[in-house]
């Protein structure tokens, strides 16, 4: 087997980016941003607005490093078994969690409104809004308070199944499974 080091470290450091930032900012920044008074919306928009840019990083380079995956075993994808389903499954968990994410930001430009940083919406945190809080942005709070979850358990479940991916490439499971096939 040749060795895919640079694609291997490129799709696990971007996963694993995408997956901790999502979840730390749903666990600490949106409720800690709470803790700011009157500007817990602004706050929460400026944590989420600077980590957009390294978002967008850790997801091209976990895609490029996906890519390289892909063909870097293309041939065990057709020769062993099991190996084309799990990257099937790998590349529905990827378009799921790029869907979310995307409709995720769209969601918090509306709350974070010109796009600036600027923005204070009212709000008892990043994601859930007050009585004050206009009901455009507070539609989108309340989706972004649900989908903040969703995202983290997209990619946890992509680090599952790369885990089980690793695994299929021991030698033992590589003659198992292209001997099945």
């Amino acid at each position: 087997m040749a060795r895919n080091t640079v694609s291997r470290s490129l799709h696990d450091l971007g996963l694993s980016a995408w997956f901790g930032g999502t979840l730390a900012n749903a666990v600490a920044l949106n409720p800690a941003a709470g803790e700011a008074g009157k500007d817990t919306g602004k706050v929460a928009n400026v944590g989420w607005n600077r980590w957009t840019p390294v978002n967008a990083v850790a997801i091209g380079a976990h895609l490029v490093g996906s890519v390289g995956q892909l063909i870097g075993n293309r041939g065990r994808i057709g020769q062993q078994e099991g190996v084309a389903g799990m990257s099937a499954l790998k590349t529905l968990l990827t378009a799921a969690a790029l869907g979310v994410t995307a409709y995720s930001r769209s969601l918090g430009q509306v709350v974070n409104g010109t796009g600036s940083g600027a923005a204070n919406p009212s709000s008892r945190s990043g994601t859930k809004p007050t009585k004050r809080t206009k009901a455009e942005i507070a539609a989108a709070q309340e989706q972004l308070d649900s989908l903040q979850w969703v995202i983290p358990a997209l990619t946890g479940a992509l680090v599952v199944v790369s885990s089980y991916a690793g695994e299929q490439q021991r030698a033992s499971e590589v003659i198992k499974g292209v001997a099945r096939r």
